[in-house]
């Protein structure tokens, strides 16, 4: 049944500190909250690139970024997109160890069903910036390969969201919140961790986790990030699934039609 999840248990944040273990994803975190780090060797996690004059599309098909000869990424269009019209766009960021590839193979279809530009950058690590420290790198190549995007592709500017699994997913809660006016929405699927971020945008976010998520516990994971961001003031949906650490094929449609339209219960 889809509903969002109700909490009967009290935030026992240092719980969620001791516990919180990420093994097969290569990382140790923790819940992170506050506000936007503010160092001057990173970045403030804001993002210049917007859609441009742009009416037409690249041919369809997947394409590498080039912007990097090692990390670089992928872009996709959907053969869908052939009237000229403005098109969605989700960014898709990858779990830890990786890469653009990896999300475009999982989310290509999803692109496919629902007409959406697909563009799945690689992190300049072996995970986002953010989470081994601050803002900084892959906030700037994420910003490049948006206004790359935005050159190319016949983009609606009402209709970008981002999304993530695992460490993406924490990565794209916390770039997207920072970034509320661009991205309309955020979806995060087993996040880890609530990256630091300003609340001033508060789009509206979509998770789902896994009771048998044995990499990123719910219940330390998103049981307190979906109960942190709804005192916040967010917009919070919250689906679980009997299942491990995965994208849901039962959510995964809704997610997507969501994404881009704002709407839940995707139809059939």
């Amino acid at each position: 049944m889809k509903s969002s999840t109700q909490f009967s248990r009290p935030l026992d944040r240092r719980q969620a500190l001791r516990h919180i273990a990420v093994g097969a994803a290569g990382l140790i975190g923790a819940c992170k909250l506050g506000s936007a780090p503010e160092s001057p060797e990173g970045s403030d996690g804001r993002l210049a690139a917007r859609p441009g004059t742009q009416t037409a599309f690249p041919p369809s098909g997947a394409s590498p970024l080039l912007l990097d000869p090692l990390r670089d990424g992928r872009l996709y269009v959907p053969p869908v997109l052939t009237d000229g019209s403005p098109a969605p766009l989700v960014v898709a960021l990858h779990g830890a160890s990786g890469s653009g590839q990896s999300m475009l193979n999982v989310l290509q279809p999803f692109a496919n069903q629902f007409g959406f530009v697909l563009l799945c950058p690689d992190s300049r690590g072996s995970t986002w910036d953010a989470i081994r420290n601050l803002y900084s790198d892959d906030v700037r190549f994420i910003d490049s390969a948006l206004a790359q995007t935005f050159e190319r592709c016949n983009i609606d500017p009402q209709r970008i969201g981002i999304a993530g699994f695992s460490d993406g997913a924490s990565y794209a809660l916390g770039l997207g919140r920072l970034n509320g006016d661009l991205f309309r929405r955020i979806v995060a699927f087993s996040p880890g961790m609530l990256l630091t971020a300003i609340d001033t945008f508060k789009p509206p976010v979509y998770i789902t986790h896994g009771y048998r998520d044995g990499v990123l516990p719910m219940d330390v994971t998103s049981v307190p990030i979906v109960a942190e961001l709804a005192a916040r003031g967010y917009d919070v949906t919250f689906r679980t699934f009997d299942g491990g650490h995965w994208i849901p094929a039962a959510y995964a449609p809704e997610a997507f039609h969501w994404l881009i339209t704002g709407e839940l219960d995707e139809p059939s």
